[in-house]
């Protein structure tokens, strides 16, 4: 069976992850991305929004995470992302990005960004 896939891109939210003192203290903004792969079948079927995930939920209760308790590793807020993505019920799998573009980086770079996939098995 192939899954759907229902995708969140450029989230942002401010965050005070990362390892030094300066981040913790000041905050940067964040940037999340989102891919859930399900069945939309069901949701389509019936044009029943509670047969799928509300994105805009979602997007908010991602932003919690981000704005809530800090971490050092972004593969931390990463793992944190999934996990509330994993917790809605038609959700096999997901990948999740997190972007820090302002990451204390001594050189020009355009972005750090961590991906990971989870699924329920």
């Amino acid at each position: 069976m192939s899954l759907d896939r229902i995708a969140l891109r450029g989230l942002r939210a401010r965050g005070r992850h990362g390892v030094l003192p300066a981040e913790r203290e000041l905050g940067q903004e964040f940037v999340i991305d989102a891919t859930l792969f399900l069945d939309t079948a069901p949701a389509a079927a019936g044009d029943d929004l509670t047969a799928t995930v509300h994105y805009g939920e979602l997007a908010e209760e991602l932003t919690r995470v981000v704005s809530g308790e800090p971490v050092q590793l972004i593969e931390t807020l990463a793992q944190r992302l999934a996990e509330v993505c994993l917790a809605y019920e038609p959700v096999v799998k997901v990948e999740v990005s997190v972007h820090k573009p302002a990451a204390p980086i001594p050189l020009p770079f355009d972005d750090v960004v961590v991906t990971i996939e989870r699924s329920r098995v």
